[in-house]
């Protein structure tokens, strides 16, 4: 029986693992330097209808009435439909407020970075391709 290397082909265990490793060094690097923050507040405009913004506090509203309904008539079908509406579009809102922004960094610790995600990409796809 002849020994396999990743993948079932020649290309090595050894350069797979270690271009494993390097994806998930550069893939966690990449990931950390990127800084997550909102601008949501229950004022801020999160849908537009034509000319109108719909407020994040515009949408309490029938969530409110919803609850109240739900807790009259658990049966009925209008309140369960304003209250998980409003929760399904709050959700949106908060979703869409969401802003993604790369952190301050210095080129040897983006070449670091860019290396390691894709030297092993690289590293790891040619061990699983056969040698020679």
């Amino acid at each position: 029986m002849e020994v396999k290397g990743a993948g079932g082909t020649e290309g090595g265990v050894g350069r797979f693992f270690i271009g494993l490793v390097m994806i998930i060094a550069g893939g966690y690097l990449f990931l950390n330097a990127i800084k997550v923050t909102h601008n949501f507040h229950f004022g801020m405009g999160i849908f537009r209808v034509g000319g109108f913004s719909i407020t994040s506090g515009m949408v309490m509203v029938p969530f409110i009435f919803g609850v109240g309904i739900i807790f009259y008539n658990s049966k009925n079908y209008l309140g369960w439909l304003l209250a998980l509406g409003s929760l399904i579009m709050l959700s949106f809102g908060v979703i869409a407020a969401i802003n993604f922004r790369f952190s301050h960094m210095s080129a040897f610790d983006l070449i670091t970075i860019l290396t390691l995600l894709v030297g092993g990409i690289g590293l790891f796809l040619s061990s699983l391709k056969k040698i020679g």
